[in-house]
């Protein structure tokens, strides 16, 4: 039996090693390649500036070859400026340090792609000592780089052909969505796909009630309006040149059904303008600078339903209503579009959740209009500013509507008065403005802050057509109680 020698089993080992490595390289390619990875960088932006504070984000963009899974991005501001809010993002602070780490929606960023996050701040320091995933916001190192495969496949052609016309029209690009929408016909659905769409998203055309056109997605099809920007018109309308910063605006286009998208990040949510027989059903409208939904123009016989709005009036708390019916009379000059007023009539609000952090009221009933329904509604009024009279529910200035099966609570934060509240505005046409309302079945918890469940300011100025206060109201923890006024059986 012959022995090898230790020198030459060693020998023998390597040369197996060695082996290996020829066979790993061949299966696997150069050794030296570096394996995929992200690679993020954070741009800071104001997007306004106000006296006392402005508004700010942050744009994160993956310079690198794989998929990021999530960020996390921290920055110091100086003594005596705070981060007062944030959207799209989830906050935590130590002393003058922050911490935003991505919302469920917005943590995967594909190579090339982008995400974002905004917050306001009171004060006017900026930023400093920014970092992302722990290295410094302008990016975590040189972009790498994975050996691309030989081949003799040509590239997908690119194109911006506007999307199809059709019974249906899919949309995947605020390109595609903003053609789809100058170019809509009666009829049509104009499907979104998951994604975010940045622009100005407006039409001016109409549908039918026979026809009536349909924009539709899923929650995750997010509509932002960064703006606005260029000339203002003095009353506002779809302008050349102008951006009007609302994050999706009808403008004469009645018999439109709007379902199951989001709408954030934007001047004001949706606007409907001179858009009567509108049905919103199912969307989000959040962290907008002012109201969440407007119906605006005499948008009548519309209905808001099955929605939830929250973290309105970012930038002006006083005008942050979560849902605005009708024009202030001071505005019927560019909103009086109906003998000189804006009537929008017969609105109906129906089983949505509004609140928490709505600046001003869960819903702004305005003066001049009539018998709109307000049920089954949820109100969360953490948050209430108080500026503006902005300290209740409801403000009820409209003639003849019902309000009924609601639940609302307050709970601090916030500025909270009464639950609901009725003003007799004086107007020119004259109306018998915050007259003839039913109060019916409505749950209110006033948190031992708000004084009376429903107030109403005059008996007497409704004597021709009273408002109503049922005993199926119910109260709990009201400095004063149901209401000021006789409860009717």
């Amino acid at each position: 039996m012959s022995l090898r020698s230790p020198l030459s089993r060693a020998v023998f080992l390597g040369t197996v090693t060695i082996s290996a490595t020829a066979v790993a390289v061949a299966l696997t390619g150069a050794v030296t390649a570096q394996a995929a990875a992200a690679n993020l960088s954070a741009t800071f932006a104001q997007t306004s500036v106000w006296n006392g504070g402005y508004g700010a984000g942050y744009t994160i963009t993956n310079r690198g070859d794989a998929t990021a899974t999530g960020w996390t991005v921290e920055f110091d501001l100086p003594a005596g400026t705070s981060v007062s809010s944030s959207w799209s993002s989830v906050k935590t602070q130590a002393g003058q340090h922050y911490k935003f780490t991505n919302a469920g929606f917005n943590g995967a960023v594909e190579p090339g792609a982008t995400a974002d996050f905004g917050f306001n701040v009171a004060g006017s320091g900026l930023p400093g000592s920014c970092t992302i995933n722990g290295v410094p916001c302008a990016g975590g190192g040189p972009v790498t780089t994975t050996p691309a495969p030989t081949t003799t496949t040509p590239p997908p052609t690119t194109t911006t052909t506007p999307p199809p016309a059709g019974d249906t029209v899919n949309v995947s690009t605020a390109a595609q969505l903003q053609a789809a929408l100058a170019g809509a016909a009666p009829g049509q659905a104009i499907k979104l796909a998951a994604g975010t769409y940045r622009g100005s998203f407006v039409t001016t055309k109409a549908g039918t009630a026979a026809k009536p056109i349909t924009l539709s997605g899923p929650a995750n099809a997010i509509l932002i309006n960064d703006g606005p920007s260029g000339d203002a018109p003095d009353c506002p309308a779809p302008t050349a040149g102008w951006d009007s910063g609302y994050g999706l605006w009808l403008s004469g286009a009645p018999y439109w059904n709007l379902t199951g998208f989001t709408v954030q990040e934007s001047k004001k949510g949706i606007v409907v303008d001179n858009s009567p027989h509108t049905t919103i059903d199912g969307v989000n409208v959040n962290h907008v600078d002012e109201e969440a939904v407007h119906f605006r123009r005499s948008s009548a016989d519309s209905v808001l339903k099955n929605s939830t709005i929250t973290y309105t009036g970012l930038v002006q708390p006083g005008y942050g209503e979560g849902v605005y019916l009708g024009s202030a009379n001071s505005n019927w000059a560019c909103h009086g579009n109906s003998g000189g007023v804006d009537r929008g009539d017969r609105i109906q609000v129906l089983d949505n959740h509004i609140g928490p952090f709505i600046a001003a009221e869960a819903i702004d009933v305005k003066e001049g209009t009539f018998t709109g329904v307000i049920r089954g509604n949820t109100f969360d009024g953490r948050g209430i500013s108080g500026e503006n009279s902005a300290d209740s529910w409801i403000d009820v200035k409209g003639i003849g509507y019902t309000i009924e099966n609601n639940t609302g609570t307050f709970s601090a934060p916030g500025t909270f008065a009464n639950g609901y509240e009725n003003h007799n505005t004086s107007t020119s046409p004259s109306f018998d403005n915050g007259c003839g309302n039913v109060w019916r079945n409505n749950k209110s918890d006033l948190g031992g802050v708000g004084g009376y469940a429903i107030k109403i300011s005059s008996v007497s100025k409704c004597s021709a057509d009273p408002n109503v206060v049922y005993a199926s109201n119910t109260v709990t923890n009201a400095r004063s109680g149901l209401t000021n006024i006789p409860v009717t059986p």
